[in-house]
């Protein structure tokens, strides 16, 4: 089934489930655990904990917000850090996202540390993706340098994201969630 964008969004409403649409096509997005919900949470906690003590005109929000990659793709990461003007209350995706989570799962776990990685950033403004790893306390960042893309893997301290200027703690997103 090939739609497009606002075809995709017409016929979402309408489905029990959540799907992203990769390729101009419907792809179902899979049930959740706990722990990937609990994860997302945290994530997003950690987040607007670091804005609102910075002061910076982003926002983050949790899941269900789009983030549009090109004219056949469009994600629905588990976090997005959005900057510039507050989004209007009935946007569906963000204009300016800067840093964007996914939260693995055994399942979507190759999908996120490849076609995700790769399309998240041909998004201009997207400078930092956290991979979450649900099964060990680790995040897998991934952020823009110049032309490169710089990668590490942390599973203890904080990670500096400049732009926009937040650092999150490892220890706080995995908070409550072992």
């Amino acid at each position: 089934m090939h739609l497009t964008r606002d075809e995709f969004r017409l016929w979402a409403d309408g489905q029990t489930r959540r799907y992203e649409r990769v390729a101009s096509e419907p792809t179902a997005m899979l049930h959740q655990t706990v722990i990937h919900a609990r994860l997302k949470m945290r994530v997003w906690q950690a987040l607007d904990r670091a804005i609102r003590e910075g002061g910076l005109d982003c926002e983050a929000i949790g899941d269900g917000i789009t983030v549009e990659i090109d004219d056949e793709t469009d994600y629905e990461p588990d976090a997005v850090v959005n900057c510039g003007p507050r989004l209007d209350p009935e946007a569906l995706a963000a204009s300016n996202p800067v840093i964007v989570v996914e939260v693995l799962s055994p399942s979507t776990q190759s999908i996120d540390s490849s076609d995700k990685l790769a399309d998240y950033f041909r998004v201009p403004s997207i400078q930092h993706y956290l991979i979450v790893r649900a099964k060990r306390r680790e995040i897998i960042y991934h952020a823009r340098s110049g032309a490169d893309i710089v990668s590490r893997t942390i599973n203890i301290g904080s990670i500096r994201m400049d732009p926009p200027g937040i650092s999150i703690d490892v220890a706080e997103v995995y908070a409550g969630t072992e």
